[in-house]
């Protein structure tokens, strides 16, 4: 039976854009993995490519199809919380776009860190397609993890430019264990840091587009009237609950401007207004307020 994800994480993945789960695969799943990525192997990537059995998979083929079932690979992905995160997000019948083994070698102090960027971003959809980050092996500070940058997915760019920004605050780096797996939405500003250890560092990266209409995919039976009606707003008596679905929604990021940063504010209802299937829902009034346009002509 699948795990699928309740409505606090969809909100938080609406709103920071990834879902992290560190050191959940079995260790037995990523020793295969590496086993049949062919590392730590050859020295360069071509030698790699010609050991690794990971397949090469035409674009548009069904996940479930992808991956044999006896692969690390096909085992990865019918992991119950695995194929419940997935269809929460994506929906079931998931297509590869591609998928790619990153590697990097070690580089001591002349290496180059990769650019910020994010991810061919070419329209203007609310329909997402996620991308899985799987770190097969303990990621140490100095082996350059993935850096990533929460809350940006909705922040449209064009792909490389945002380049030259090296270093944003509120970025985080991939420090985890084995085992860890980010689902992202394609989005996400991020870029790999240098390989400073001694350690050839792999993650492979899987990307999901979806069939159906991502709307309540997720496991929506926690989802409460109060979580859909307005609450009272500034003049607050009591603290906030930051657990309820519109806390979560206008969390800001250390990232954020005080003014230019309420901008993501309304991409976050907004997404997930798709998400849930009603464009009447608020948080905080911040879009009802700027829809606000009355079309009726008062009688005198």
């Amino acid at each position: 039976m699948i795990e699928r994800l309740n409505s606090r994480q969809m909100a938080s993945f609406a709103a920071r854009g990834f879902l992290r789960f560190d050191g959940r695969v079995p260790d037995p799943v990523n020793a295969q993995f590496m086993d049949e990525a062919g590392g730590p192997g050859p020295a360069d990537y071509r030698g790699l490519m010609a050991n690794s059995r990971i397949p090469e998979v035409p674009a548009g083929t069904p996940m479930m199809d992808a991956y044999a079932g006896d692969t690390a690979l096909g085992r990865l992905v019918r992991l119950p919380w695995v194929r419940g995160a997935v269809e929460s997000l994506v929906g079931h019948g998931s297509l590869v776009d591609h998928h790619f083994l990153h590697v990097l070698w070690p580089s001591g102090e002349d290496g180059k860190t990769q650019h910020t960027h994010q991810d061919s971003t070419i329209d203007p959809r609310l329909t997402f397609d996620i991308q899985l980050m799987y770190f097969p092996h303990e990621v140490t500070p100095d082996m350059g993890g993935t850096r990533y940058v929460p809350g940006t997915h909705l922040r449209v760019v064009s792909e490389a430019a945002i380049a030259r920004y090296q270093n944003i605050v509120g970025q985080e780096h991939v420090v985890c264990p084995a085992g860890t797996l980010i689902f992202a939405h394609h989005g996400l500003w991020h870029g790999g840091g240098r390989n400073r250890s001694e350690v050839v560092r792999f993650m492979f990266k899987l990307r999901l587009n979806p069939t159906v209409r991502q709307q309540r995919l997720w496991d929506t039976s926690d989802l409460t009237d109060a979580d859909l009606a307005q609450r009272p707003i500034f003049h607050v008596k009591r603290g906030r609950d930051p657990d309820h679905i519109h806390s979560i929604l206008t969390r800001g990021e250390p990232w954020f401007e005080n003014d230019t940063g309420r901008i993501e504010y309304i991409n976050r209802i907004r997404f997930w207004r798709f998400l849930l299937g009603d464009d009447s829902f608020d948080a905080d009034y911040w879009v009802t307020r700027v829809e606000n346009e009355p079309q009726s002509v008062p009688e005198i």
